[in-house]
């Protein structure tokens, strides 16, 4: 049991830090735009780093041993690319306008909006948040069953970039309410879809979760965090108008991670 609950306790606390955004939505001068730009660039430079550099080529290592060099590097680009298409699904059933990851970042604090236009928007980028975190969380889990380290760096990532998805949620919730209480509980059951990402799909694939299998899911978490950066982090961070601050987090995140993986060696 203490083998997974290290994982999950990850899991959480990267879910739960939607309800740090939900708090800063209250405090609408903290959350400037350079820090969230900078914020979401380093979020990407991290996970695309540690998905090129670490889990695709643990997922390669697992899946060598047993098909052999040729296929298993086959199968290991079938599940990056597996997960790919997951994500990108997932975010296709998204309807646009209430897609969190295609919302202006300069409007969420607009007050100009109808107060029903403001609740229906800060519901459905809940529910739409809690949909991208369903598979994140199980992502989470597994690289941290696989490597604490890895698993800790991609926790981090993760709860870094959930942080202006909280603000997204509570912003127009709150301005429509007046509500912080129900703001913030909108903001903190979104991410809650993450650790709850982790347990289901932990448990739906724990019977067949042989060798074979996780060096797939794990080559689909690579494909799932590259996705995130490119698709959602770095659009988002570009949305604010701090393209070099956004670039600049980037390329720390990938420092970051390089240091830290060191470490480990």
């Amino acid at each position: 049991m203490s083998t997974y609950l290290f994982p999950f306790l990850l899991t959480l606390f990267a879910g739960l830090s939607t309800g740090i955004g939900g708090l800063i939505a209250f405090h609408k001068k903290a959350a400037s735009k350079k820090f969230l730009a900078f914020a979401l660039g380093l979020s990407a430079g991290v996970m695309i780093y540690v998905s090129f550099i670490e889990i695709f080529p643990k997922a390669f290592n697992s899946l060598e041993e047993i098909y052999g060099t040729k296929l298993g590097y086959l199968f290991t680009t079938v599940g990056f690319f597996a997960g790919v298409f997951l994500i990108a699904l997932i975010d296709k059933f998204v309807p646009k306008a209430e897609n969190p990851h295609e919302l202006d970042g300069r409007n969420i604090f607009d007050k100009d909006h109808e107060q029903q236009h403001l609740l229906r928007m800060g519901i459905f980028s809940a529910l739409a948040i809690a949909i991208h975190n369903f598979p994140e969380g199980l992502a989470t889990f597994i690289a941290a069953l696989e490597s604490p380290a890895i698993g800790i760096s991609i926790a981090v990532a993760i709860a870094i970039h959930n942080v202006p998805e909280g603000i997204a949620v509570a912003v127009p919730i709150y301005h429509a309410t007046n509500s912080k209480k129900k703001a913030f509980g909108f903001a903190l059951w979104s991410g809650l879809a993450e650790p709850l990402g982790a347990i289901i799909g932990f448990f739906l694939l724990y019977t067949f979760l042989g060798p074979s299998l996780f060096g797939f899911v794990f080559a689909s978490v690579a494909g799932i965090m590259v996705y995130i950066s490119l698709d959602e982090l770095l659009p988002t961070a570009e949305k604010y108008g701090e393209h070099h601050i956004a670039i600049y987090g980037l390329i720390l995140g990938m420092m970051i991670m390089a240091a830290s993986l060191l470490i480990f060696v």
